[in-house]
């Protein structure tokens, strides 16, 4: 026969005493759940172990003895081998194990005062031991494999028994080793409660603090329903700052929120959230600290302004080799002057900008740096809108680029559809055709013939500004 005995990681270096636990009917396997320490009163075990069962609901038991002799306890052994006939079962564990040693000693004794059950594998052969680790907190806490109201054929899992054994013996797990009472326990919360006074004072101030905290967020999401007004809808879904603000909001309402989790589920939902905001605080916390020390600022703002001259320049001397013949090609001279001083000018406004916006520069970034506190990717969402406006003028390049570059397009398939003696109707969404006298098709060969030549100048500003672009795009 082989016999499982499930043992809780916390028990292996528990004084000698009792295993508490239970036998799983139907199955040659045990759980043991604690160890009572030694010494003790074998009618108050009995008394305990009843008022504990009627408030679980699970035929708790003495499985056997666990026996880790330490100085001034010889013939412990002996002595806990003969609790046997106290407490009556028809299997006795003897459990030990040698202090300094990671192995067990396991083995199991018949008890003749009772006789042996068949059905349980009480025989008279050598018993076959598993000896299996578990860790009782996790199996605590996990809320797995809950035994609902099962048919009269169905048997439950050997595991799912186990868990859900260690789920209802909650009792069980009340007394510590800070109790004044004639029991002392080892079990996985016998260091002190998890629920101390620390944390039932935290858990009580919690309550208020969700509520204000959830009001001001309620307050908050009030003074920001003006981003839905249409402008600024549309510029707040441009700003990765804005973006980040809704969900920062979204989460703060989810982990100050005092309605309790009704699912296991969403409790891990909201421990994810709250874990990953605690750790993003911290890290913005950490580059507030690195902005403000050894005057970092400063010498970022230092840096800034000739960054955005020696952007500037580079774009000065790419137009101007686009204004000449890029890579030997020939391009249409007239527009490609106008383009090209176009540009420049755009480039002289941004220049005078930064010239102008240079004193405020390092009370900007000041500033700035405080967003940190709300978390280390607000700060990076700050920074990419910082990027997107310092290349506000690349965009716009690539803005009149692209434009030009489309309308020119649209020109062409619409004179080509001329030639065709076909035209787009607008109002029933399809290509009919269509005549066209003398002129009209004058007209649109000399329309066609502009447009194609004008077409890889245009062309040619619209693939530099998208690269351009992409370059300068922040990830």
């Amino acid at each position: 026969m082989v016999l499982k005995i499930f043992f809780p990681t916390c028990c292996n270096t528990a004084d000698s005493g009792l295993l508490i636990g239970r036998w799983i009917p139907g199955q040659d396997s045990a759980v043991v759940l604690a160890v009572i320490h030694y010494p003790f009163i074998p009618g108050q075990v009995k008394k305990y172990l009843s008022e504990t069962q009627n408030q679980s609901q699970v035929d708790l038991a003495v499985l056997g003895s666990w026996s880790l002799p330490k100085d001034g306890q010889e013939g412990m052994d002996s002595f806990l081998k003969d609790l046997s006939t106290i407490f009556p079962n028809s299997r006795w564990l003897q459990l030990s194990r040698e202090i300094g040693k990671r192995g067990f000693a396991c083995q199991v004794v018949h008890n003749r005062i009772t006789p042996p059950d068949p059905a349980q594998g009480g025989t008279d052969k050598k018993d076959q031991i598993i000896f299996i680790h578990y860790d009782q907190r996790k199996v605590m806490l996990s809320q797995l494999h809950p035994i609902h109201e099962e048919s009269p054929g169905e048997e439950s899992s050997e595991l799912r028994a186990v868990f859900h054994t260690v789920a209802q013996s909650g009792p069980l797990f009340l007394l510590d080793r800070y109790d004044e009472g004639p029991l002392k326990l080892t079990h996985w919360q016998s260091e002190g409660r998890e629920a101390s006074i620390v944390v039932e004072l935290s858990k009580q101030a919690s309550v208020p603090l969700c509520i204000v905290l959830t009001w001001l967020v309620s307050l908050w999401q009030c003074g920001i329903r003006i981003l839905n007004i249409w402008p600024v809808q549309f510029i707040s879904s441009k700003m990765s700052t804005c973006v980040q603000t809704a969900y920062r909001t979204n989460h703060f309402q989810t982990v100050f929120s005092t309605k309790k989790a009704t699912s296991h589920m969403e409790f891990m939902r909201k421990a994810n959230i709250f874990v990953s905001f605690l750790v993003d605080m911290s890290l913005g916390l950490l580059l507030v600290s690195w902005l403000y020390r050894e005057n970092h600022i400063s010498q970022l703002a230092n840096t800034l302004v000739p960054v955005a001259d020696h952007v500037a320049k580079e774009l000065q001397e790419l137009l101007e080799w686009l204004m000449g013949a890029p890579a030997g090609l020939k391009m249409n001279r007239a527009l490609d002057q106008v383009l090209g001083r176009f540009f420049l000018y755009h480039i002289h406004l941004w220049i005078s900008y930064i010239r102008l916006m240079s004193p405020f520069i390092e009370m900007i970034l000041w500033y700035v740096g405080l967003s940190a506190c709300l978390g280390l990717t607000f700060a990076l969402s700050v920074l990419s809108d910082i990027v997107a406006l310092l290349t506000f003028h690349i965009y716009c390049f690539y803005v009149y680029g692209a434009r030009l570059y489309c309308l020119k397009v649209y020109g062409l398939s619409s004179l080509w559809r001329l030639f065709c003696g076909k035209k787009w109707n607008v109002l029933r969404q399809r290509v009919d055709s269509c005549s066209y006298d003398l002129d009209q098709l004058f007209i649109g060969t000399l329309l066609f013939t502009i447009l194609l030549f004008l077409l890889p100048t245009t062309a040619l500003y619209y693939l530099v500004f998208t690269l351009a672009v992409c370059s300068s795009a922040p990830s």
